[in-house]
């Protein structure tokens, strides 16, 4: 090797040892922006999602004890002292474990009755609620539904509930109407309905409510609820002025009104099969045609009436209304309340305690938010530290994409590099192919009879041009020997 090649190549074994060096120095500390950049944000995220983590997981074991306060807190307001509150809520854990229901939402239902029904006291807003949900519960009708029928009832029969007792008349009721339901085929919602229509009409006739019950009850088998209550009203609006046009009496002696099948039975007596004249006489006599068609229901029915009638008031109590009630209970959901009523109870228990560290917490931001309107210079300067931790942050974030935006492009030109290989390939496949298939074609026209003719042409023809050749070659040899002799 001559001394210039050799001075050449020691001169680029210097360079690259100079260039090699730092370039393994910058790209270690690449290397190691990268590698603290992703250890950062992986505790950054790890801390916030165990912090959020934390926060979410006793939000959601609270919620059951928040969704009840909340209730608690729309009752309150209507004035309620908390020990009806207290006993408000034991009956509420009662019935979501019983029956499968939600806690918060039979205290919720206990809104519209204390708005409904008042001086309730002594456990009486539970006993009503209680009741109310049960009978939804056993009646396939929403508990606002139910409770609004409370109401309405209450309205009706208040004197009656006062002189009974109202936990008394209420669990009577419900009893009631969970029998009248079961028996007429018909729902709670109906049955509301229908007493919703008729009012306290019959109420102020002296007419009982198992009676009333049976009437509407028997209607509602060819009718809907509210179109019973209005025939019904008709009927009593027009039965005291019609005794006189009849010739009948349809009250007692103290100008009550008789018993329905009573009144029936007369009307009975005196038409027997009503013809269209006698219907006509019956419309003109009670007023309306809602009356007339109240009497042609019921004339054939008097006895299931009368039935009727007897089995609603021998009840007295709410059992068959709970035996209902349990019917619809579904496992899954009472497990469900049971977990929740499980929840509750601790979550009351700590509800003090967490109240008090929220209030510790939100008296310290409060100091905190007061700083801020204190000494706006120093928030400011805060403010921009906490703003240039965040850029760093975030450009180290931008510096761990970028590298993996270049990962990325370099897999990319990589799966270029294969799909163009794969085309080369391809393509030389296709090549070979092409090549052997014309080979073999070649060699099928030889084997051919007409290709045998053609090279055998072609081997004639060069024998013949072999031939001339040669004899042109041995004249050419023999003129140059004459000319030399």
């Amino acid at each position: 090797m001559s001394t210039s090649a050799l001075e050449r190549l020691m001169f680029t074994v210097g360079i690259t040892d100079m260039v090699s060096q730092p370039a393994m120095s910058i790209n270690r500390t690449i290397s190691g922006m990268r590698q603290n950049a992703t250890s950062g944000f992986d505790a950054i995220r790890g801390g916030m999602f165990g912090l959020a983590g934390a926060g979410i997981a006793v939000k959601t074991f609270m919620q059951p004890v928040y969704d009840v306060e909340e209730a608690l807190g729309e009752v309150r307001s209507l004035g309620v002292i908390e020990s009806e509150l207290k006993t408000l809520t034991r009956e509420s854990l009662k019935f979501s474990v019983a029956y499968g229901e939600s806690a918060s939402d039979f205290i919720k239902s206990s809104y519209d009755i204390q708005s409904a029904i008042g001086g309730l006291s002594n456990g009486e807003l539970a006993e009503f609620t209680n009741a109310s949900n049960i009978l939804a519960k056993g009646t396939k009708a929403d508990a606002g539904t139910i409770t609004n029928y409370m109401g309405t009832m209450y309205g009706i029969f208040k004197d009656q509930a006062n002189s009974m007792g109202k936990a008394d008349w209420v669990k009577q009721l419900t009893g009631q109407t969970a029998e009248a339901v079961k028996m007429f085929k018909t729902d709670g919602q109906q049955m509301s309905a229908a007493f919703s229509s008729i009012g306290a009409n019959a109420a102020s006739s002296g007419v009982a409510i198992s009676e009333q019950m049976a009437v509407l009850g028997t209607l509602q088998s060819t009718m809907s609820g509210s179109e019973a209550g209005t025939k019904y009203k008709a009927f009593l609006a027009g039965v005291v002025g019609a005794q006189d046009k009849l010739g009948l009496s349809f009250t007692d002696s103290n100008n009550r009104l008789l018993p329905m099948v009573d009144i029936l039975n007369k009307i009975k007596g005196r038409f027997g099969v009503l013809d269209e004249l006698e219907k006509a006489d019956l419309k003109t006599a009670f007023g309306s045609g809602e009356a007339l068609d109240l009497v042609t229901q019921l004339m054939g029915k008097t006895d299931g009436l009368a039935d009727s009638m007897n089995a609603l008031g021998k009840i007295k109590g709410m059992e068959n209304a709970k035996n209902m009630a349990k019917a619809m209970v579904d496992p899954w959901e009472q497990f469900k309340s049971v977990t929740e009523a499980v929840r509750i109870g601790f979550g009351q228990a700590l509800m003090p305690t967490i109240n008090d560290l929220l209030q510790t917490m939100i008296g310290g931001l409060s100091v905190l938010t007061g700083w801020t309107q204190e000494f706006p210079h120093i928030t400011k300067w805060v403010g921009l530290a906490v703003l240039g931790i965040l850029a760093l942050s975030a450009a180290t974030g931008l510096f761990s994409i970028v590298l993996g935006l270049g990962k990325t492009a370099m897999a990319a030109w990589g799966l270029g590099v294969l799909i163009i290989k794969g085309l080369i390939f391809g393509l030389t496949f296709v090549f070979n192919l092409l090549t052997l298939s014309v080979a073999r074609l070649g060699m099928a026209m030889i084997m051919n009879p007409m290709g045998l003719m053609i090279v055998a042409v072609v081997a004639l023809i060069a024998v013949v041009a072999a031939l001339a050749y040669c004899c042109l070659l041995y004249t050419s040899d023999a003129a140059d020997d004459l000319l030399c002799v």
